[in-house]
């Protein structure tokens, strides 16, 4: 009798071990899993920005002086902010005579999110005196889709212009070498100053002032 009850105990402890294997396993799996989707998407970020470490950061903003050059004309189609830009597809050209904050973002962007009440803030106070506009790339970054960008637009509540472009090119022309990167035009369609890494709403109105002394001109 005692045998068989040490016998029955062996199998229940090899069941119960066995059964903590699969777990295991299966937890292991989808660990893989989530782990390889993360390096896939890193990869197709990286490569999509030119091959950067940089890319990856998207939390160290970091100041451009690049400034003075013409911005590389570009056409995007709204998601948003017909009523604002006057049509739905447009030309950045199109918005030159007032500084322009261009701002590229994507829908699966954690800095990009972070940011978007912060530019919802300041397109509030300076609506009518500055263009703010967001351009989803995230079909360039692997960080989303147009889907994920509406979704991620209303789900914050956002109403300032934001729409995609399908031109490739603005990814190299516009260096965005980190998700998300803001551009900062002035009046005459030249860049003022480009910001990589996510904004706040205090950088945001001292460049947007910055840039509305400059179209005054000096002060007699």
């Amino acid at each position: 009798m005692a045998r068989g009850a040490s016998r029955r105990q062996s199998a229940a402890a090899a069941s119960v071990a066995a059964q903590r294997r699969r777990r295991n396993r299966w937890w292991l799996g989808g660990l893989g899993g989530a782990a390889v989707v993360g390096i896939v998407a890193a990869i197709a970020l990286t490569v999509a920005l030119g091959g950067s470490d940089s890319a990856l950061s998207g939390t160290a903003p970091e100041a451009n002086s690049q400034s003075g050059d013409r911005v590389p004309e570009f056409s995007f189609t709204l998601f948003q902010g017909e009523d604002v830009l006057g049509s739905e597809e447009v030309n950045i050209a199109d918005l030159h005579g007032k500084p322009i904050v261009l701002n590229f973002w994507a829908g699966l962007c954690p800095p990009c999110r972070a940011e978007m009440p912060d530019l919802q803030r300041f397109y509030d106070d300076f609506k009518g005196r500055v263009t703010l506009v967001g351009i989803d790339v995230g079909q360039f970054t692997g960080l989303g889709s147009h889907r994920d960008a509406r979704n991620l637009l209303k789900e914050l509540g956002i109403t300032y212009p934001a729409g995609f472009t399908n031109d490739r090119g603005v990814i190299r022309d516009y260096e965005v070498f980190s998700m998300p990167t803001t551009v900062f035009i002035n009046a005459n369609g030249e860049v003022f100053q480009k910001w990589s890494g996510a904004l706040t709403q205090e950088i945001l109105e001292r460049m947007a002032n910055a840039m509305l002394r400059q179209a005054e001109g000096p002060q007699s």
